[in-house]
């Protein structure tokens, strides 16, 4: 994997940087997928992309967020996106348009690292990694709690002692986390079904909760 050289211009440092990040994040994701999250180590990582490990720690504190900065990135732009909806959009109806916003945008964020594939592979690896998933896991509780009070100040309520923004919230990450499950099985995943499994799902909230079930 080739990167660019840098010819001191600012502009070039840039994107040397951002070429130089992109680059461990795919080849981190590479090695974790056929050999394995834990028997992956930082310096298998660095030795792909002709790097050094003191380079590696200055773009990522180590394995686990070179693993989940792709899904962080898209984490940012939710909440972005949810700060910047119509104030009188209901908590759950901003939450869904903060996400349908992202998911039309996130597809050059996702090309820069081998396209959807590599979202794909991150998400099984959540799954199936236990210590990979044990830091999603922490990744998502500060997330969800990120979220809470961004809605907490968008209805003006107290937060944490008013309990609706994080019902709302833990509503809201159920359903996109079993949308997503359900888009990993799909043999051909990319980012225009993720958007729709997502919004087939939360159209399919009300009605199960309501019940009845049709059969």
């Amino acid at each position: 994997m080739k990167l660019e050289p840098d010819d001191g211009a600012p502009g070039l440092r840039a994107r040397k940087k951002q070429l130089t990040r992109d680059a461990l994040i795919q080849s981190a994701i590479e090695l974790f997928d056929t050999q394995g999250y834990e028997k992956t180590t930082v310096d298998e990582i660095v030795s792909t992309v002709n790097v050094s490990a003191r380079t590696f720690f200055r773009y990522f504190a180590g394995k686990e967020d070179v693993a989940l900065a792709l899904v962080t990135e898209i984490d940012e732009r939710v909440l972005v996106a949810l700060s910047e909806r119509p104030a009188q959009e209901p908590p759950l109806e901003a939450l869904r348009g903060a996400v349908r916003e992202t998911w039309t945008q996130v597809r050059e964020q996702t090309e820069r690292v081998s396209g959807v594939n590599t979202l794909a592979r991150i998400l099984h690896l959540v799954e199936t990694a236990p210590g990979l998933s044990a830091a999603h896991t922490r990744r998502a509780m500060v997330f969800e709690e990120r979220l809470a009070r961004e809605i907490a100040r968008r209805e003006a309520v107290e937060f944490p002692t008013d309990p609706r923004p994080k019902l709302v919230v833990a509503v809201f990450s159920s359903v996109t986390r079993v949308a997503s499950q359900c888009w990993g099985l799909e043999e051909e995943a990319d980012l225009d079904t993720i958007a729709r499994t997502i919004e087939e799902h939360f159209d399919l909230l009300l009605p199960t909760l309501q019940g009845p079930w049709p059969g």
